[in-house]
């Protein structure tokens, strides 16, 4: 849930896993087009991973989706792409205790370093993703 600053990771159904997280820095509202540094909303797929990415690892969120493509289209605007479940940037170093509780990146999901290992194992490619308001 976007609106309580939280991700779960369910089995089953069930949770099994919450962690923090920070999003985009225009927070509230789906994402529209590229640099409104929203994080979208919808059902969605993680359908990639990139181990070497400008952040600590990274998740690809399959946005946009077919709606997403027509909304924006509608309004004359590129939707955007490249949203990400992550850690920390990989220059954050002894700095990574200022980005807790901001949100800081420009639509994507991210989390702790520590955290994002952790998702990493647990999550396959092809596992849905829900991304509610």
């Amino acid at each position: 849930k976007k609106g309580a600053r939280r991700m779960m990771l369910l089995q089953d159904g069930e949770p099994v896993r919450q962690y923090r997280i920070s999003l985009g820095r225009n927070p509230k509202g789906h994402k529209l087009f590229s640099g409104d540094q929203r994080t979208p909303e919808g059902v969605y797929t993680l359908d990639a991973r990139n181990a070497n990415s400008d952040f600590y690892k990274s998740i690809r969120i399959s946005y946009p989706n077919q709606e997403d493509r027509r909304k924006a289209s509608a309004w004359g605007q590129d939707p955007g792409g490249s949203i990400m479940i992550h850690g920390l940037p990989n220059d954050a170093d002894e700095w990574a205790f200022a980005y807790a509780g901001l949100d800081w990146t420009e639509g994507c999901i991210a989390v702790t370093n520590e955290e994002m290992d952790e998702i990493w194992q647990l999550v396959r490619n092809g596992t849905p993703i829900e991304i509610r308001p």
